[in-house]
C-alpha cells in the first residue's frame, strides 16, 4: 500500500481491505455449509466468482492512493455489491429468500458502507448503509422487515461510527500537514537567516561604519545600508501570522513596523487577541508612531515593546524625543487635533482597555496601551 506520512486514514483503508477478504471467505463458507439447500448451485458459484473478482479489484483500488482519494471507487463498490446481493436470485428463487433462505453475500455486503464512511465521512456512511439496507429489505420483503432490523441497525451504526472517526482523523491530518508545513518554513527561514547574518548583514554593518568614517557622500551610503540592514533584520524576525479561531498574533503585525529609528521587541511566542481587537491595537500603535515622527524631533528613536500579561496585552511605545506636557496635549485636543484623543485613547477605550501617557519636556514620551483578553 502506498504510504503518505500525513494520511492518518491509511489504517482504516488497510482494515477495509482485510475486512473485504475475510468476509468473502465467510461468504464462501456460508455457501459451502448450505450447499444442499441451494436450489441452483451453479448460480451460487457464479455469484462467488463475481464477488471474488470484485474483491480483488476493490482491494487493489483501496490499497492505492487513487482509490482512496477518488470516491468513485467507493460508489462503484456500492453499486456492484448491491448487484451481487440481487445475484443471489441466480442461486435461490425470491420466494425461498423471503421464506428464510440466506442472501449469499452475507456480511461482505457491508464493505461499501465502510468505504463510503471512510471517504465521505458520516453522510457517506449513512448513504451506503441506507442503500444496502434497502436492497436487503427488497429481497427479504416488507413482511420480514422485523427480521432484518438488526442487520439494518448494524449497518447504520457502522456507517455513523466509522464516518465520524474518519472525519476526525481527516481533520487531524489537515492540522498535521499545516504543522509540518509551518515547521519546514521555519527551518528554511532559520537557515536563510544564518546565511544572511553571516554574509549580508556583516557587509552592511561594515558599509555603515566605513561610510560614517569617510564622511561626505559616503554618509548617505551608510544611511541606505542602515535602512537595508533593518529591513533584512525585520524580514528575518518576521513570523507567520498565528491564528486560533478568531484569534490572531499581535506580534506578527507589529514586527514589520521596525525601521532604523524604531525598534520592535516582542515575546518569543505568539501574543493572541481577537482579530478585531488586534487590528485596533495595531492602529493605535501606528498613530503613536506617527506622532513621534511629527513632533518628537528628527533624531528621536522609538522602542515598541509587547508584553503578554496572561489576562491582558500591554504595548509600550517610548521615544527619546523632545517630549511635551499634559497641558499641551489637552490644548491639542481642544484645537481639534484628534490623533491622541480619538486614534489612540478612543480606540483603546472602545476595546475596554486603558491608554496611559507619560511625557515631559526633554524626556520624551511613553504610551502604555493595555487591552484585556
Amino acid at each position: 500500500m502506498e504510504r503518505d506520512p500525513v494520511d492518518l486514514l491509511q489504517p482504516l483503508w488497510r482494515a477495509l481491505v482485510v475486512f473485504r477478504v475475510i468476509t468473502f471467505g465467510f461468504a464462501c463458507l456460508g455457501v459451502w455449509t448450505r450447499w444442499e439447500g441451494i436450489a441452483r448451485p451453479s448460480g451460487a458459484v457464479l455469484q462467488l466468482v463475481i464477488m471474488a473478482i470484485w474483491t480483488l479489484i476493490s482491494s487493489f483500488g483501496y490499497s492505492r492512493r487513487w482509490g482512496r482519494r477518488n470516491t468513485r471507487l467507493a460508489f462503484a463498490d456500492l453499486v456492484v455489491t448491491a448487484g451481487c446481493m440481487y445475484a443471489t436470485l441466480f442461486a435461490q428463487p425470491l420466494i425461498d429468500i423471503r421464506g428464510g433462505a440466506s442472501v449469499l453475500t452475507s456480511v461482505w455486503a457491508a464493505g461499501p458502507v465502510l468505504a463510503l464512511a471512510i471517504s465521505r465521512g458520516r453522510d457517506g456512511g449513512l448513504l451506503g448503509a441506507a442503500t444496502i439496507s434497502l436492497a436487503l429489505l427488497s429481497l427479504r420483503g416488507v413482511d420480514n422487515a422485523a427480521k432484518v432490523l438488526s442487520n439494518v441497525q448494524l449497518l447504520l451504526v457502522a456507517g455513523l461510527v466509522v464516518g465520524y472517526a474518519a472525519s476526525t482523523m481527516r481533520r487531524a491530518g489537515d492540522r498535521l500537514r499545516e504543522a509540518i508545513a509551518t515547521e519546514s518554513a521555519t527551518a528554511e527561514r532559520l537557515r536563510l537567516s544564518r546565511s544572511i547574518h553571516d554574509g549580508v548583514l556583516q557587509v552592511l554593518a561594515q558599509v555603515q561604519r566605513r561610510g560614517h568614517a569617510i564622511g561626505g557622500e559616503a554618509v548617505e551610503l551608510a544611511r541606505m545600508a542602515a535602512e537595508q540592514e533593518v529591513a533584512l533584520r525585520t524580514l528575518m524576525a518576521a513570523r507567520p501570522v498565528t491564528a486560533d479561531g478568531d484569534q490572531t498574533d499581535v506580534c506578527s503585525q507589529l514586527l514589520p513596523l521596525a525601521t532604523t529609528r524604531i525598534d520592535v521587541v516582542v515575546p518569543a511566542g505568539p501574543v493572541l487577541l481577537p482579530a478585531a481587537a488586534a487590528g485596533e491595537l495595531v492602529a493605535a500603535v501606528k498613530e503613536a508612531l506617527s506622532n513621534v515622527d511629527k513632533h518628537a524631533g528628527d533624531d528621536a528613536r522609538t522602542w515598541v515593546v509587547v508584553e503578554d500579561l496572561d489576562d491582558a496585552v500591554l504595548v509600550s511605545i517610548r521615544d527619546d524625543g523632545i517630549g511635551t506636557t499634559p497641558a499641551q496635549l489637552e490644548q491639542a485636543r481642544v484645537d481639534g487635533h484628534l490623533g491622541v484623543s480619538q486614534s489612540i485613547r478612543g480606540r483603546i477605550t472602545d476595546l475596554g482597555g486603558t491608554a496611559t501617557v507619560r511625557t515631559a519636556p526633554g524626556e520624551g514620551t511613553e504610551w502604555e496601551l493595555k487591552v484585556d483578553r
